[in-house]
């Protein structure tokens, strides 16, 4: 027995959602996303849950269901509430700016990495050393947040590079005399 599976996955104030084979739409407030299930699991609705059950006894049927249950609580997430990943730059003269669609990263090259804002997807820079990305769909949110990480990854020595917000950077001691 899968326990995500078994769970009914609740539509939020101001979700709806409908299916049309394999494939369910939910509609919110941020917008529409869509997901295809595979052929080993059953999606319906009951009232203002959907459910999702098993077409068999197959270890692979038992995959997808967990698998499908979560990829559906994402989309009805995704369309109420959002997704969200912020992220803060360390390091003298290490900086962010938007410009238009552009994020401006200043991060100790020669030049300026400009970084264009893929469609689906809001960048917002609060501070000069904080960014926010934010989106319905969170493998795109995590997928943009980790291309920006990828410029400058926080390295152990001093701790400089852009850093998800809390994440832990083991620290390394210098050479020793």
């Amino acid at each position: 027995m899968s326990r995500i599976g078994k769970k009914p996955v609740t539509l939020v104030g101001g979700t709806s959602a409908s299916i049309s084979g394999q494939t369910i739409e939910v509609k919110g407030p941020k917008g529409t996303r869509n997901f295809t299930a595979s052929d080993d699991v059953t999606l319906t609705i009951e009232g203002d849950a959907i459910k999702v059950t098993p077409r068999g006894l197959s270890k692979r049927a038992r995959q997808q269901w967990g698998m499908t249950r979560s990829m559906v609580a994402n989309l009805v997430t995704g369309v109420s509430t959002g997704f969200r990943q912020d992220m803060e730059i360390q390091g003298v003269g290490y900086r962010a700016a938007m410009a238009g669609d552009v994020l401006k990263l200043s991060l100790g090259y020669s030049h300026e990495v400009n970084f264009a804002v893929p469609k689906g997807v809001t960048i917002t820079v609060p501070k000069q050393t904080e960014i926010v990305v934010e989106g319905i769909d969170q493998q795109q949110v995590g997928q943009v947040a980790a291309n920006i990480r990828e410029w400058r990854a926080p390295e152990p020595y001093k701790g400089k590079g852009i850093r998800y917000k809390g994440e832990f950077v083991f620290r390394k001691e210098g050479k020793k005399k």
